[in-house]
């Protein structure tokens, strides 16, 4: 059962409706490019409208659009790349064994130089030795018809199919999802530690085509690791961590009352919210020492002074929250996982985040606090894992 158990691809299942998206996309891609042609040139009797290798260009296009050997590039050089080493191999050498192998590992060697490897163009440059007299009559004509007609027409219908039924073609890594949060991120983002020069670099130690995009395998391996804190961190929300009798200020709130607000309460950040109670920014101790104006500058006005002031007095501080507040802050709703929290927090730089309703009516706070407390008090197996 071992051996057996080789044989087969460690490959993850996908939907029937993703099943159904496939095989209806290469039936219409087919259909398509046979039809086109058809129109373009005529239906002739010495050649097919269609050359066989294009159905198997049609199960990458259509069942792995996300690969690389399935992009543009991929296909339409590729499959002329060969089927012009093909042809001036036929014609060196003619229609021997010999000619059809040196067409195809030609033909793989430059796609790999060039980078536009595609599985179907090695049975394009056979094609190309051992299709017989129609083929070899046609000499570099292959190349044209029905090499590039097939393979432009497949592509387009292609390009038009799949992102009709939501694939993304040409592909681009999309970007991972954060739930219903408001992201509006303003520091350089933070992953799992593992970047796509990694990846690369990792990809080739190996020596080896990898048949999926780097920045493909970055977004999984982030939305596994998320998946995973979700799993452990129990189900909390945000709702079940907050504070929610916070202290909030407004734009128009003189510093010296804000900074007074954060002594009283011995907190590090306050909420701004506008007439309506919607959440307006944020604004922070260190808004308040880098960016507030305290007062006429002399030689003892450096850092080390302004944390004297901010401890002691506030008479030097001057202006309103709106001058220094940070105003494109990210918030959750009582229903957003702490697990996204976490990440959201990574992302953004931030140490606070408003808890907000869908309309942005500032309903609390959560803080790094709040997480760590929620964590220690989660499932001892869980903390066990992540520490």
């Amino acid at each position: 059962m071992t051996f057996l158990a080789r044989l087969l691809p460690n490959m993850v299942p996908v939907s029937p409706l993703e099943r159904l998206r496939a095989a209806m996309g290469a039936f219409v891609g087919i259909l398509a490019t046979a039809g086109v042609t058809a129109l373009a040139l005529g239906q002739g009797q010495e050649l097919p409208l269609l050359m066989a290798p294009i159905g198997a260009s049609a199960v990458l296009l259509f069942a792995v659009p996300a690969s690389p050997l399935a992009q543009p590039w991929s296909i339409l050089a590729g499959n002329c790349l060969a089927a012009l080493v093909g042809v001036s191999c036929a014609m060196v050498l003619g229609g021997t064994a010999v000619a059809a192998a040196l067409a195809v590992s030609v033909s793989i060697g430059l796609m790999l130089t060039f980078k536009c490897l595609h599985p179907p163009s090695g049975a394009v440059a056979l094609t190309a030795v051992i299709g017989g007299p129609a083929i070899t009559e046609l000499g570099y004509a292959f190349v044209a018809w029905p090499v590039a007609i097939n393979s432009i027409m497949l592509l387009l219908t292609a390009v038009a199919f799949n992102r009709m039924t939501g694939k993304q073609y040409p592909h681009r890594a999309a970007a991972t999802p954060v739930a219903s949060a408001k992201v509006i991120p303003f520091a350089p983002k933070v992953s799992l530690g593992i970047s796509v020069d990694d990846l690369k670099a990792a990809i080739r130690e190996r020596d080896e085509v990898v048949s999926v995009d780097p920045m493909d395998l970055e977004n999984m391996l982030e939305r596994a690791a998320l998946l995973a804190f979700l799993r452990r961190s129990g189900g909390l929300t945000v709702g079940m961590v907050m504070a929610r009798n916070v202290v909030s200020v407004q734009p128009g709130t003189s510093l010296r009352v804000a900074l007074r607000a954060m002594r009283s309460h011995e907190i590090k950040a306050l909420p701004v919210v506008d007439m309506a109670g919607h959440v307006a920014g944020i604004l922070t101790q260190t808004d308040i020492l880098e960016k507030a104006e305290w007062g006429p500058a002399h030689a003892s006005s450096g850092l080390g002074w302004r944390l004297r002031s901010i401890s002691n007095s506030d008479r030097p501080l001057r202006g309103k929250v709106r001058d220094v507040m940070s105003a494109n802050v990210a918030s959750v709703t009582e229903a957003t996982p702490i697990a996204l929290v976490v990440k959201l927090m990574l992302d953004t730089g931030h140490h606070h985040l408003p808890v907000a309703t869908g309309n942005g009516q500032l309903q609390g706070m959560v803080t790094q606090s709040d997480l760590i407390a929620a964590l220690l008090g989660a499932d001892t197996k869980g903390l066990a894992l992540i520490a």
